[in-house]
């Protein structure tokens, strides 16, 4: 993954430079690529499930952060980053940043599930999957999570019970006798 991000960034540049204009008379501008690499790059660390350069990443895309729109992406994949990381006091502060500022933003009720089932918070997290549901009723990822939610709080117990008492050297079962139908 740091191949093809590096990869996209030669090309950003190749592609930035061979469109720059002839003449400072010219106006150019070209924006290829996302807004900000350091955000894309640390989405693409964390979707691969590499927390630490996701997290480091993402910390550079905050400093360079564009709007509120950027930094509730930044926070919202850093409470991600840091739930990879097990920091998740440091998680739950992020996802709190975001939904301080936007209550709609279903993906931080998702993240924020997550950390509150790694806390054993099991109210809090089902309290926040029914809002990113309400939100985004069809989010697979959000099933995802109910789903692991229950495993969690109601996990399911097989009713097969496995008679082990025969041994296997007792030899082939017994023909039945003529009378009874095979």
């Amino acid at each position: 993954m740091k191949r093809l991000g590096k990869f996209r960034h030669i090309l950003l540049v190749t592609l930035l430079l061979a469109s720059a204009p002839a003449s400072s008379n010219e106006e150019a501008k070209t924006v290829i690529g996302p807004d900000n690499i350091y955000l894309a790059d640390g989405a693409e660390a964390l979707m691969v499930g590499n927390g630490e350069d996701g997290v480091r990443l993402t910390l550079l895309g905050l400093q360079t952060a564009d709007g509120t729109r950027q930094e509730k992406i930044a926070h919202s994949n850093l409470c991600a980053g840091y739930l990879l990381l097990n920091q998740l006091e440091t998680a739950l502060e992020h996802c709190n940043w975001v939904l301080e500022l936007d209550p709609a933003h279903w993906r931080t009720y998702n993240n924020r599930a997550l950390v509150y089932m790694r806390l054993e918070r099991f109210d809090e997290a089902e309290e926040d999957i029914r809002k990113g549901q309400t939100i985004r009723p069809k989010s697979e990822k959000l099933k995802t999570v109910k789903g692991m939610y229950l495993d969690e709080t109601q996990p399911v117990t097989p009713h097969i019970e496995v008679d082990e008492r025969r041994a296997i050297d007792e030899g082939p079962e017994p023909e039945p006798p003529n009378n009874v139908a095979k």
